[in-house]
């Protein structure tokens, strides 16, 4: 993990939270000037950011360190965005996804629907549709979370793989 050093901007302190907004979002990209600029544009609208340069540099903070949001590119070296979010997935870490493409070729999310992302961002995007696409996935994250900040997809379903035993020895 890479959090931005004093030559690009130190944004994992929390800093001035301006617009009211929170959270802690890890950023993957290995274009430093995507990192810097979209680090830049997330902490001055009140977000804490760490950057990561790649794939598994993305994955060794996610297993440190506690976000609410992962934004990756796609095509990282190291190993991809998608691959990511399948080792994410794989850990049972619920975590909210935006994945930053290059092409809308959304054909190897729709064959493994499981990896959950919850945003797609076609690059090049403006620092408007960065911020919006964050400040809605962040939303909807937050409500679909019970008050304990258990999330609440993940009860659902946990729910529906429970096969009831063929007697609960209930009035028999």
């Amino acid at each position: 993990m890479k959090t931005l050093a004093h030559s690009e901007m130190a944004v994992s302190v929390s800093a001035g939270f301006n617009m009211g907004t929170t959270g802690r979002i890890l950023l993957v990209d290995d274009d430093r000037a995507i990192r810097v600029m979209s680090g830049k544009v997330l902490l001055r609208s009140g977000y804490q950011v760490d950057t990561a340069e790649d794939g598994q540099a993305g994955w060794e903070a996610l297993q440190a360190n506690s976000y609410d949001l992962l934004i990756t590119d796609n095509n990282t070296r190291r190993f991809s965005g998608v691959e990511l979010v399948r080792r994410l997935r794989s850990a049972q870490m619920t975590l909210p996804v935006v994945l930053a493409l290059g092409t809308l070729d959304t054909e190897e999310l729709n064959r493994s629907p499981w990896l959950q992302v919850a945003a797609s961002l076609l690059k090049p995007f403006t620092t408007d549709q960065l911020l919006e696409v964050v400040k809605e996935v962040l939303r909807a994250a937050s409500n679909t979370r019970a008050p304990g900040g258990v999330r609440l997809p993940l009860l659902t379903e946990a729910w529906r793989q429970v096969q009831p035993f063929p007697h609960w020895g209930l009035n028999e």
